[in-house]
């Protein structure tokens, strides 16, 4: 008789129970790496014009990130990461986690960076075929270094620069994003209008040596530099050069440096390998908030912002990354099997 009625109260108690939330479905995922002050209503951060004017209006704390993240009904969700090495840990904690599915997700990282003012120009949109990773290495001071080296940075498992070395520790020193999904975003969006400011003009004009610094802003194609720490002036651009073409093999070409990319594409790469995302369906897109190098002719004074550079970056970053998620949420019938460009 005690067997039974163990047995009729455990039946309740299971029967009773709250059921488990069924996972949110998302289509996209958008990654932004901070936010100056609230998500809407004061001066914008990377994440403002997205949660205003997508709209992003709903929102739910996540476990892991220090933000509550944002979503909409039909499938697009907004994330502040953090900056630096925050965005592993944020991207690890949704991925982890019993709210939202991402099995299918597209990831759009969209944040400001430094541009070579040789391939780029301040206020401008790049969207990455490579990203590669600029934090493993071994570093020394460039007052010691011998006489015959350009800078004191070099590969793991080397003896000298420029020489491609090792990536023991790292999912990998380098990623190529797929070119079919790349060049469609980049189709999409190549036409998209950004803002101009005076203060841009005034800026790009200090670079008198760079054709490519004079032009007005734009969306382009454009290779990812990913490094913790944050760099400058013409030693350091140089070096970025060189590493992204020496990770890709010759086919990078430098122009946007970032603290974050690496970080996300290294998170992404794992998951994926054990099938809880799909790290194909990734697209970075940058915009110049301030060039890496300091003007010709002047001293290498760090500036993280050009004057009217971020706001200029913050806008272009959503102007040029709202058409792709708009587009991918509207072909969804197809592209939740099939990348666009495929």
């Amino acid at each position: 008789m005690r067997r039974f009625w163990a047995a009729v109260i455990l039946i309740w108690a299971v029967s009773s129970a709250p059921a488990l939330a069924a996972k949110i479905p998302i289509k996209v995922v958008i990654l932004t790496t901070f936010e100056r002050g609230a998500d809407t209503g004061d001066a914008p951060g990377e994440f403002q014009h997205w949660a205003e004017n997508y709209p992003l209006k709903k929102s739910v704390v996540v476990p892991g990130i220090e933000r509550p993240v944002r979503y909409t009904d039909d499938g697009v969700l907004g994330v502040v990461t953090g900056m630096r090495a925050r965005p592993r840990e944020a991207v690890a904690a949704l991925i982890s986690g019993d709210q939202f599915d991402v099995s299918h997700a597209y990831w759009i990282v969209a944040g400001i960076a430094g541009v070579d003012p040789r391939s780029g120009a301040i206020g401008s949109a790049a969207w990455a075929r490579w990203v590669v990773d600029g934090d493993p290495l071994y570093e020394m001071d460039e007052r010691e270094i011998p006489a015959d080296w350009a800078w004191g940075l070099y590969s793991l498992g080397t003896q000298a620069p420029r020489i491609k070395g090792s990536a023991e520790g790292s999912s990998g020193m380098a990623w190529k994003l797929d070119p079919g999904l790349v060049n469609w975003a980049y189709g999409l969006t190549k036409d998209v209008l950004l803002a101009d400011n005076d203060n841009l003009k005034t800026a790009r004009g200090l670079y008198p040596s760079e054709p490519e610094a004079q032009k007005s802003p734009h969306v382009m194609l454009g290779d990812a530099l990913g490094a913790v720490r944050f760099w400058h002036g013409d030693l350091r651009t140089q070096w970025a050069r060189n590493w992204v073409s020496l990770w890709s093999d010759g086919d990078g070409l430098f122009v946007m440096s970032d603290c974050e990319d690496q970080g996300v594409l290294d998170v992404l790469t794992i998951y994926g390998k054990q099938g809880r995302v799909d790290p194909r369906r990734v697209l970075v897109l940058r915009t110049a908030s301030n060039y890496t190098r300091q003007p010709d002719g002047a001293q290498p004074v760090l500036k993280e912002f050009t004057p009217g550079g971020a706001a200029a970056a913050f806008q272009a970053a959503f102007d040029a990354g709202a058409p792709v998620v708009r587009a991918i949420v509207a072909g969804w019938p197809r592209y939740k099997t099939t990348l666009p460009g495929s």
